[in-house]
Protein backbone atom coordinates (compact mmCIF):
# COMPACT_ATOMS: atom_id res chain seq x y z
CA UNK A 1 0.00 0.00 0.00
CA UNK A 2 1.45 3.20 -0.89
CA UNK A 3 1.02 6.25 1.26
CA UNK A 4 -0.02 9.77 0.02
CA UNK A 5 3.54 11.98 0.46
CA UNK A 6 2.60 15.83 0.79
CA UNK A 7 3.43 17.41 -1.79
CA UNK A 8 3.92 14.50 -4.44
CA UNK A 9 1.28 15.02 -6.97
CA UNK A 10 -0.08 11.87 -8.36
CA UNK A 11 1.22 12.09 -12.33
CA UNK A 12 3.47 9.65 -11.79
CA UNK A 13 7.19 8.95 -10.74
CA UNK A 14 9.51 11.88 -10.96
CA UNK A 15 6.54 14.09 -12.14
CA UNK A 16 8.28 16.96 -10.19
CA UNK A 17 11.57 16.12 -10.89
CA UNK A 18 13.82 18.75 -12.75
CA UNK A 19 15.97 17.67 -16.29
CA UNK A 20 18.77 15.79 -14.08
CA UNK A 21 16.07 14.21 -11.50
CA UNK A 22 13.94 12.46 -14.82
CA UNK A 23 17.51 11.17 -16.21
CA UNK A 24 18.40 9.54 -13.05
CA UNK A 25 15.16 8.48 -12.73
CA UNK A 26 14.84 6.96 -16.49
CA UNK A 27 18.62 5.39 -16.07
CA UNK A 28 17.58 4.03 -12.56
CA UNK A 29 14.56 2.63 -14.15
CA UNK A 30 16.91 0.81 -16.68
CA UNK A 31 18.96 -0.64 -14.46
CA UNK A 32 15.79 -1.90 -12.33
CA UNK A 33 14.61 -3.28 -15.32
CA UNK A 34 17.68 -5.61 -15.93
CA UNK A 35 17.92 -6.31 -12.02
CA UNK A 36 14.32 -7.87 -12.40
CA UNK A 37 14.82 -9.73 -15.28
CA UNK A 38 18.00 -11.28 -13.87
CA UNK A 39 16.18 -12.70 -11.19
CA UNK A 40 13.73 -13.95 -13.20
CA UNK A 41 16.64 -15.96 -15.02
CA UNK A 42 18.04 -17.01 -11.58
CA UNK A 43 14.45 -18.11 -10.69
CA UNK A 44 14.56 -20.62 -14.35
CA UNK A 45 17.89 -21.59 -13.38
CA UNK A 46 16.78 -22.67 -9.91
CA UNK A 47 13.87 -24.51 -10.82
CA UNK A 48 15.91 -25.93 -13.81
CA UNK A 49 18.51 -27.28 -11.13
CA UNK A 50 16.02 -28.37 -8.63
CA UNK A 51 14.01 -30.58 -10.81
CA UNK A 52 16.92 -31.84 -13.14
CA UNK A 53 18.44 -33.01 -9.16
CA UNK A 54 15.09 -34.40 -8.47
CA UNK A 55 14.51 -36.07 -11.73
CA UNK A 56 17.57 -36.80 -13.37
CA UNK A 57 20.24 -36.42 -10.82
CA UNK A 58 21.06 -33.80 -13.09
CA UNK A 59 21.39 -30.22 -11.48
CA UNK A 60 23.02 -27.15 -13.34
CA UNK A 61 26.65 -27.03 -12.12
CA UNK A 62 27.53 -24.25 -9.62
CA UNK A 63 24.03 -23.23 -9.29
CA UNK A 64 24.33 -21.71 -5.81
CA UNK A 65 27.55 -19.77 -6.68
CA UNK A 66 25.23 -18.14 -9.95
CA UNK A 67 22.47 -17.29 -7.92
CA UNK A 68 24.95 -15.83 -4.88
CA UNK A 69 27.16 -13.62 -7.55
CA UNK A 70 23.73 -12.18 -9.41
CA UNK A 71 21.80 -11.75 -6.89
CA UNK A 72 24.12 -8.98 -5.25
CA UNK A 73 24.38 -6.89 -8.11
CA UNK A 74 20.86 -7.84 -8.97
CA UNK A 75 19.49 -6.75 -5.67
CA UNK A 76 21.82 -3.20 -6.02
CA UNK A 77 20.42 -2.06 -9.07
CA UNK A 78 16.75 -1.54 -7.41
CA UNK A 79 17.76 0.76 -4.45
CA UNK A 80 17.82 3.96 -6.39
CA UNK A 81 14.59 3.67 -8.39
CA UNK A 82 12.51 2.32 -5.12
CA UNK A 83 13.95 5.68 -3.51
CA UNK A 84 13.40 7.69 -6.40
CA UNK A 85 10.06 6.71 -6.65
CA UNK A 86 9.32 6.69 -2.21
CA UNK A 87 8.86 3.11 -2.80
CA UNK A 88 11.35 2.11 0.05
CA UNK A 89 10.01 1.60 3.84
CA UNK A 90 9.21 4.60 5.67
CA UNK A 91 7.91 4.73 9.29
CA UNK A 92 5.26 8.03 9.55
CA UNK A 93 3.92 7.27 12.57
CA UNK A 94 5.70 10.18 14.26
CA UNK A 95 5.18 12.05 11.39
CA UNK A 96 1.36 11.71 10.15
CA UNK A 97 0.61 14.75 12.11
CA UNK A 98 3.60 17.09 11.29
CA UNK A 99 3.54 19.83 8.36
CA UNK A 100 4.77 19.00 5.14
CA UNK A 101 7.31 21.01 5.28
CA UNK A 102 8.68 19.24 8.20
CA UNK A 103 8.72 15.97 6.29
CA UNK A 104 10.14 16.91 3.51
CA UNK A 105 12.93 18.24 5.86
CA UNK A 106 12.68 14.76 7.65
CA UNK A 107 12.67 13.22 4.18
CA UNK A 108 15.65 15.36 3.13
CA UNK A 109 17.57 13.86 6.27
CA UNK A 110 16.94 10.52 5.46
CA UNK A 111 17.74 10.90 1.83
CA UNK A 112 21.30 12.22 2.37
CA UNK A 113 21.61 9.73 4.81
CA UNK A 114 20.69 6.88 2.32
CA UNK A 115 22.99 8.92 -0.56
CA UNK A 116 25.96 8.69 2.28
CA UNK A 117 25.06 5.20 2.78
CA UNK A 118 25.02 4.50 -1.25
CA UNK A 119 28.50 6.14 -1.47
CA UNK A 120 30.15 3.93 1.15
CA UNK A 121 28.99 0.62 -0.06
CA UNK A 122 29.98 1.89 -3.44
CA UNK A 123 33.38 2.73 -3.05
CA UNK A 124 33.95 -0.21 -0.38
CA UNK A 125 32.58 -2.43 -2.76
CA UNK A 126 34.82 -1.28 -5.36
CA UNK A 127 37.87 -1.30 -3.16
CA UNK A 128 37.15 -5.05 -2.60
CA UNK A 129 36.78 -5.72 -5.51
CA UNK A 130 40.48 -4.44 -6.40
CA UNK A 131 41.37 -6.97 -3.63
CA UNK A 132 40.07 -9.85 -4.67
CA UNK A 133 41.63 -8.94 -8.27
CA UNK A 134 44.66 -8.58 -7.07
CA UNK A 135 44.57 -11.88 -5.47
CA UNK A 136 43.38 -13.83 -8.44
CA UNK A 137 40.56 -15.77 -5.88
CA UNK A 138 37.90 -17.47 -8.24
CA UNK A 139 34.53 -19.51 -7.40
CA UNK A 140 35.10 -23.40 -6.18
CA UNK A 141 32.65 -25.33 -8.70
CA UNK A 142 32.73 -23.01 -11.89
CA UNK A 143 35.81 -21.07 -11.73
CA UNK A 144 34.53 -18.06 -11.90
CA UNK A 145 36.66 -14.80 -10.86
CA UNK A 146 35.07 -13.73 -7.47
CA UNK A 147 35.90 -9.91 -8.42
CA UNK A 148 33.63 -9.44 -11.27
CA UNK A 149 30.47 -10.03 -9.15
CA UNK A 150 31.38 -7.40 -6.72
CA UNK A 151 32.21 -5.09 -9.04
CA UNK A 152 29.05 -5.10 -10.75
CA UNK A 153 27.57 -4.15 -7.67
CA UNK A 154 28.85 -0.75 -7.91
CA UNK A 155 27.01 0.70 -10.87
CA UNK A 156 23.84 -0.02 -8.41
CA UNK A 157 25.03 1.43 -5.91
CA UNK A 158 26.25 4.82 -7.17
CA UNK A 159 23.22 5.01 -8.25
CA UNK A 160 21.53 4.81 -4.76
CA UNK A 161 23.90 7.67 -3.21
CA UNK A 162 22.93 9.64 -6.22
CA UNK A 163 19.60 9.20 -5.88
CA UNK A 164 20.05 10.04 -2.36
CA UNK A 165 21.68 13.19 -2.63
CA UNK A 166 19.39 14.16 -5.92
CA UNK A 167 16.04 13.87 -3.28
CA UNK A 168 17.90 15.57 -0.65
CA UNK A 169 18.01 18.45 -2.32
CA UNK A 170 14.57 17.51 -3.90
CA UNK A 171 13.18 17.95 -0.44
CA UNK A 172 14.70 20.66 0.86
CA UNK A 173 13.26 22.51 -2.38
CA UNK A 174 10.18 20.96 -1.57
CA UNK A 175 10.14 21.95 2.65
CA UNK A 176 11.28 25.61 1.36
CA UNK A 177 7.92 25.93 -0.89
CA UNK A 178 5.97 24.52 1.54
CA UNK A 179 7.15 27.02 4.03
CA UNK A 180 6.50 29.77 1.79
CA UNK A 181 3.46 29.08 0.62
CA UNK A 182 2.32 28.71 4.21
CA UNK A 183 3.68 31.94 5.78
Amino acid sequence: MQEPIPGVTDAGPGAEFGPAGKALLAVSKAAAIAGGLIFVALVVMSIVSIVGRKLASMPVPGDVEVLQMCAAFACAAFFAYCHLTHSDVKVDFFTAKASPATVHRLDAFGSLLFGTVGALLAWRSAAGALVVRASEETSMILGWPLWVAQALMVPGLVLMALAGFYMAVHHLVQAGRDTGSAA
